[in-house]
């Protein structure tokens, strides 16, 4: 019998489409033999929508269309199975039912837990990391602190809430003169390289942190990395075991990538295949031992956010001195990183596998967990007195 898998994608996030890519280019490489693959779409207005044709990424260009051959639905529990239920019409009937979901959604309201969220709430397995781990992933500044606590290489950095500016930009702009310019302004929550700036001296900086404000209440302010080099490394496993990718450079003529350098820049005839397009060099021309660096921070920086499934972890090489930092991880990275994959022989197929087949792992684990223990104290509750009168009771 093959395993229903329930995969999710959209949402309403400024990576909204990107997240449509890598669910599209997902769900045509999973083994038909093996899944029943049921696409199940977020649109910008949090609705809810499945159905055969979401598979294809043409039906996303009329939105439209997709309303009127898609089927409205809700994800609910019920008689210990899990059903996508249709929510238009008076009667309710369910659509499909799931074994398990596949998140594949990017950025703020999605990625950073708050579907994991949902989903550990109605008790659903699903693939990648939990709640605690999204979440970490996806804030820029709580992840550094970690990082910096666990001994690992981050650049120097500050940061601050777009209150702490509106209420005194003259201290958090000596804050940021002090790191030293050039520096790169960053939403301290979203992906993609929304939201970024350059900044490569004082007078620009009050344009950036507008521009990074438009998206996010906590900006972050790296000191720029000289002679960078930005190499990426894929992580798979969950905390007893992590296995490490193939290495591969980014190339770009400019400092850094832009959203559009990643998801738009190779695209021909308005097609593109996420970040499978990006120019790259696979594997990085870095020497041995710097790789060796690379593969252990990221095991190791992949145990402390408490990640699970694949993530992408980039990093920031000064290349005169051969200094790495790290710089962030991605927890559902763009077209979930199958080109760092294949160079080691592991097929997209075999990798999209495996990430459902350690999900199912670790749910089980988790199933012997006790999360919650019968009781009798609500017996001698009372209500006008609370637990006042009964803690005595109690020991």
């Amino acid at each position: 019998m093959k395993i229903k898998v329930g995969v999710i994608f959209g949402g309403e996030t400024v990576e909204h489409e990107v997240s449509i890519i890598s669910a599209v280019q997902a769900m045509n490489h999973m083994d038909n033999e093996k899944y029943e693959i049921i696409p199940i779409y977020i649109a910008k207005d949090r609705t809810w929508y499945t159905g055969a044709m979401l598979k294809e990424i043409d039906i996303y260009k009329n939105f439209d269309d997709l309303k009127r051959y898609a089927k409205k639905v809700t994800l609910c529990k019920r008689d210990g199975g899990f059903y996508l239920v249709n929510t238009k019409g008076l009667f309710r009937r369910d659509v499909a039912e799931l074994d398990i979901a596949f998140p594949i959604v990017h950025g703020n309201n999605a990625e950073d837990g708050t579907i994991q969220g949902y989903l550990s709430m109605i008790g659903i397995p699903f693939v990648g990391s939990g709640i605690l781990g999204s979440a970490l992933g996806q804030d820029k500044v709580v992840m550094k602190q970690i990082f910096k606590d666990a001994n690992l290489p981050v650049v120097p950095y500050t940061w601050f809430f777009d209150s702490d500016y509106l209420d005194d930009d003259k201290k958090i702009k000596k804050n940021i003169k002090e790191l030293g310019y050039p520096v790169i302004v960053k939403p301290a929550s979203l992906g993609s390289s929304v939201g970024i700036t350059v900044v490569k001296k004082e007078s620009e900086i009050d344009e950036a942190i507008t521009e990074a404000i438009k998206y996010d209440t906590k900006i972050v302010v790296e000191k720029m990395v000289p002679n960078m080099v930005e190499v990426n490394c894929s992580v798979l496993g969950n905390y007893e075991h992590q296995q490490t990718s193939e290495l591969e450079e980014v190339m770009s003529d400019e400092e850094f990538l832009t959203y559009r350098d990643k998801y738009l820049g190779n695209a021909k005839g308005g097609k593109s295949k996420g970040m499978a397009s990006t120019n790259r060099v696979i594997p990085a021309r870095i020497k041995a031992s710097t790789k060796k660096e690379i593969e252990e921070i990221s095991k190791e920086a992949f145990r402390a956010l408490n990640l699970s499934g694949v993530c992408r972890i980039d990093y920031l090489i000064d290349k005169k001195e051969n200094k790495v930092y790290i710089n962030e991880p991605n927890t559902i990275p763009g077209s979930l990183s199958f080109y760092l994959w294949e160079p080691t022989g592991k097929k997209y197929t075999e990798l999209l596998d495996d990430m459902i087949t350690l999900a199912i792992k670790d749910y089980k684990n988790r199933s012997k967990k006790t999360y919650s223990f019968e009781s009798n104290i609500l017996s001698n509750f009372n209500g006008t007195k609370g637990l006042k009168g009964i803690k005595g009771k109690l020991k």
